[in-house]
């Protein structure tokens, strides 16, 4: 955004935020019209009542519709039914014959309640069916419970030995709920070939930051052989899944999920999701999935329900590449997080130490793996450091209105010396694809999730050490002590490295920019990541100190002067030094037919 923009903006604020205040109505006259619209109400309900309609009336059902198709069924009174084993507390209503709410057993909310899924009639379940080229949704209908311990069947009768039957079954020590949905006699009634099954719920807001929460929230969906996908993660979406089959679905949150398995896959259907503006709410997901119907006079459909917690190892049990909902990044950082740090964390974790003490050692570890390339990285950095008087006198010599000339002495020089001039860059780039594979690794690690270390309460959200009171911009309305730390530690880095690279000029203050960045940007991360970057810092001083006494700079511009003196045929040219060759022949020729073009 340039300055003529920003001021622009800026200034139509002031005048919406000076029209707001000056034009709004005072609260007297909001008083006023509110007793005039009042009286006008009142006197159009007079006007429209007769005095035998006065009294308060219940919508009249049609008493034939009460004794035709599921007349059984179209009223009745809302009931409750619990489903309970050691994992999940389901409570099922009649109304609909569904799950009214869902509370995963042993979780906590980070205000320290009881972590509900989903509760209450924003949570929509049921078929649509077309009979007699009329829509039923089963949602409205009220079903007959039966309880049989572990299992419990939900029945609307539409005529005789015709219904609509729900089987919900929870086994000992699962979070999977066996679905059945069983359809007798009503191929008669039913008219197409295919019903649909239509699921709407609200999630609810787990974490202590809800826009957080929010950020890595969306619904998910499988094709038969193809890897899952999702939509928006940001605003709004809805997607037709008309591509093939439909494996399975999910309506998934940062840490919570509920998954919906068919045991032979949707034909189609559609996925939608909305972000809720209202309080403790997250999102709005909505499923339609296309079962086909055969005709046949007793019909089934299995499926399972997994409502619980998106541990990487507990979806994987699922199958189905269901731990996909776990978001490790983006090639290749996907595959670093899963087939290197997952295992190794994994590991770590066996020996039950706090997770604070396992991101410490899992640190040390990848430094340690690190070294030589960090080593080598440092000993670059040297070599340029040292060249770096030589590389002025050029400079002054060769002046800087030639930046052409000016490049290809530096050129010539790094050719004599044998150095190559980004051989401190390349493995810092080499080890940059595990520092940001950490970056989606701890945000979705369930583990952290609850787990507390010196003043952080919990390592998988932010640590607010100072509660402003108010949102600031860029920061937001709290300050992470570990992010603070971490600032500080990369500025610290980055002084030292310059006087390690011997960067002047502009060079020299871009890296303090990055830190300030970050303050912004991971002050509302967890607080768990800030810790593994602050870590990660401090051993690199470590390393860097222990390397700096390894290192004898003056045995590093001998071998350098002596470099000079060697015969080209006597060097190993290394790669860089090949295409360095082929670069300076380039120029050179370019040179020439300069020349002679004039």
């Amino acid at each position: 955004m340039d300055r003529n923009t920003f001021t622009g903006l800026f200034l139509i604020m002031i005048v919406l935020a000076g029209s707001f205040y000056f034009f709004s109505p005072s609260q007297t006259e909001i008083n006023k019209e509110k007793e005039r619209i009042a009286a006008d109400s009142l006197k159009k309900t007079t006007k429209a009542v007769t005095p035998a309609a006065t009294a308060p009336t219940v919508p009249a059902v049609d008493s034939a519709a009460l004794k035709g198709p599921f007349g059984g069924n179209i009223t009745g009174t809302a009931q409750t039914t619990v489903l309970e084993n050691e994992q999940l507390k389901l409570t099922l209503t009649n109304k609909g014959g569904r799950i009214l709410s869902v509370v995963v057993k042993d979780q906590k909310t980070y205000e320290g309640k009881p972590v509900v899924l989903f509760d209450g009639d924003q949570n929509k379940f049921g078929l649509n069916l077309n009979i007699g080229g009329k829509l039923v949704n089963t949602n409205d209908l009220y079903f007959t419970p039966t309880n049989n311990g572990n299992s419990v069947t939900m029945r609307a009768t539409y005529l005789g030995n015709q219904y609509v039957e729900y089987v919900y079954d929870l086994q000992a020590k699962s979070n999977n709920v066996g679905f059945k949905i069983n359809l007798n006699g009503m191929n008669q009634v039913i008219q197409n070939n295919a019903i649909n099954l239509n699921w709407e719920t609200v999630l609810l807001e787990q974490e202590k930051s809800g826009k957080k929460e929010k950020e890595h929230a969306a619904p998910y969906y499988k094709y038969v052989n193809e890897s899952p996908d999702h939509l928006s993660i940001a605003k709004d979406e809805k997607e037709d899944l008309k591509e093939g089959k439909i494996e399975w679905f999910s309506f998934k949150q940062q840490f919570f999920s509920a998954v919906l398995l068919p045991k032979e896959a949707f034909e189609k259907g559609d996925l939608e999701v909305k972000v809720s503006t209202q309080p403790g709410q997250i999102k709005w997901y909505a499923a339609n999935m296309e079962l086909k119907f055969n005709q046949l006079a007793s019909q089934s459909y299995a499926m399972d329900f997994y409502f619980g917690t998106n541990k990487f190892s507990s979806l994987k049990d699922q199958g189905h590449e269901i731990e996909k909902l776990v978001d490790m990044g983006y090639w290749p950082l996907k595959y670093i997080n899963r087939f290197v740090v997952l295992p190794v964390f994994k590991f770590l974790e066996g020996f039950g130490w706090n997770y604070g003490l396992i991101i410490l050692v899992l640190t040390i570890m990848l430094k340690v793996a690190m070294s030589p390339l960090t080593y080598k990285s440092y000993t670059s950095m040297a070599k340029m450091r040292i060249l770096k008087p030589e590389m002025d006198e050029i400079k002054a010599k060769v002046g800087e209105d030639n930046p052409t000339l000016l490049q290809q002495e530096y050129l010539k020089l790094y050719k004599q010396v044998g150095v190559n001039p980004l051989g401190g860059c390349l493995p810092m780039l080499l080890q940059l694809p595990f520092v940001m594979a950490f970056f989606f690794f701890f945000p979705n690690l369930f583990e952290l999730r609850g787990e507390s270390f010196l003043w952080m309460k919990d390592l998988s959200t932010y640590d607010d050490f100072i509660k402003f009171g108010f949102t600031l911009p860029f920061i937001g309305d709290h300050l992470s002590l570990m992010c603070v730390l971490m600032t500080i530690s990369t500025l610290i880095y980055t002084y030292f490295n310059n006087q390690i690279s011997g960067a002047t000029g502009q060079m020299k203050y871009i890296g303090y920019i990055m830190p300030i960045v970050f303050l912004g940007v991971l002050n509302s991360y967890p607080s768990g990541l800030n810790y593994y970057y602050f870590l990660a810092n401090m051993l690199t001083f470590a390393q860097q100190f222990l390397i700096k006494s390894m290192v004898d700079d003056e045995k590093i511009h001998r071998t350098l002067q002596e470099n000079k003196t060697k015969p080209a045929e006597q060097k190993k040219k290394s790669k860089f030094q090949t295409r360095l060759d082929d670069y300076m022949r380039q120029q050179q020729k370019t040179q020439i037919q300069s020349k002679k073009g004039k």
